[in-house]
């Protein structure tokens, strides 16, 4: 960090202790709200989400190829081929705005376009099989329908608006590099590396399954049931694979890779969480700015309503699922079809966590331009579905 931001930071931080009026019972309450918010994201979402995602990011760092991320991912990849991989990874990753961050990072610190990167960042968290079913089965068909549509087109569309912006980063990126296929004495087949990358993959997804509605049945209730035996199995697999497969150099490597996302990003997120905590509070607990006011301003099918709905949707912290049963009460109070799409097309994928983990991987610049694509084109996707559906 740069020693102006640090002491631009120091600035805040001595202005917010000197004049915040602590004493005031709503500041105290929107204190209490932010670490419980922190302290329900440490239960929920850190051992059984990041820390899984962490690992993998490691593994994508060390054990990756820079060709093979270059040959999906990679600036001068055949967009068909790379934009298909990055948003396809939503409909097998259920993962919230914060926990693709360290994948995101793994990619993108490789070599891969920022197009294809941003193109992922966004369809991890929004393109959701069980969050579009879900939205469907509670909020009607047509929402559900909408949000899977634009989620796809989105990821794309955004994807390509990053590329084409920041065409010039991206070519400055590559520029005097030779990129070839890394040989160093690896003795596994690339099928035990899939094998073993794969592995990880449905720990992430076994571990971090979130439990379906109440009462409801089927295959999503069977799997929640039968999670953590699953999940457990598939950790003895990768001790086997790592045991076999791995030498001890390889398996520190590892876990030194690991811990440099880890000790790079947690911090920033612990942040996050708190300032959206400490403003928005908790569903159902309102903070500084209470929930009421939230619902009296995105009524109807307005500019001013989608757009406040998309600001509000990018700004909150969404965990993985619990957008829904959040719009169902919302929509209830009064709020409009159209804000409904903008905040659910907004919400998953970004939060101010995200957004700060992200500002110190690509740049403020382009994280500002990637919050504002998806902003506007939520908004967009808004308008037009409240016209449609009125």
């Amino acid at each position: 960090m740069k020693e102006r931001y640090k002491l631009l930071l120091i600035i805040i931080v001595f202005t917010a202790c000197y004049y915040i009026p602590w004493d005031h019972i709503t500041i105290r309450k929107s204190g209490l709200e932010a670490f419980m918010m922190l302290q329900e994201y440490a239960r929920e979402h850190v051992l059984t989400c990041l820390i899984p995602a962490f690992f993998i990011a490691g593994a994508i760092a060390v054990f990756v190829s820079q060709a093979a991320v270059l040959k999906y991912f990679g600036s001068k990849a055949k967009k068909i081929l790379s934009y298909s991989v990055a948003s396809i990874s939503g409909t097998i990753l259920a993962v919230c705005s914060c926990t693709v961050l360290p994948l995101f990072a793994g990619i993108y610190t490789r070599g891969a376009g920022i197009g294809p990167a941003t193109a992922f960042l966004y369809s991890g968290p929004a393109i959701n099989v069980l969050a579009i079913v879900m939205t469907a089965r509670i909020l009607g068909w047509q929402l559900g329908l909408a949000r899977a549509i634009g989620a796809i087109i989105f990821a794309v569309v955004t994807g390509l608006l990053m590329a084409f912006i920041f065409r010039k980063d991206d070519e400055k990126r590559t520029m005097g590099e030779i990129y070839v296929p890394e040989d160093d004495g690896n003795a596994r087949t690339l099928t035990q590396d899939a094998l073993y990358m794969l592995t990880m993959v449905l720990i992430l997804i076994f571990a971090a399954f979130a439990r379906p509605e109440e009462g409801s049945a089927g295959l999503w209730s069977q799997i929640f049931a039968a999670k953590w035996y699953i999940t457990i199995s598939l950790l003895a697999v990768l001790f086997i694979m790592l045991n076999y497969w791995f030498n001890s150099e390889e398996r520190i490597t590892w876990v030194e890779s690991t811990w440099d996302f880890m000790k790079k990003i947690l911090p920033l997120l612990g942040a996050g969480v708190l300032v959206a905590g400490f403003v928005l509070g908790r569903p159902g607990h309102s903070a500084l700015i209470p929930e009421h006011y939230i619902q009296q301003l995105v009524g109807g099918n307005s500019l001013w309503a989608n757009l406040f709905a998309a600001l509000s949707g990018a700004l909150m912290y969404f965990a993985t699922l619990t957008e829904v049963p959040i719009l169902q009460g919302l929509i209830g109070a009064g709020m409009g079809k159209g804000p409904a799409l903008s905040l659910l097309m907004a919400g998953p994928a970004l939060s101010l966590p995200n957004m700060l983990v992200i500002g110190s991987i690509m740049g403020v610049k382009k994280t500002v331009t990637f919050c504002i694509i998806i902003i506007v084109l939520s908004t967009v996707a808004g308008m037009i579905y409240g016209t449609i559906a009125g």
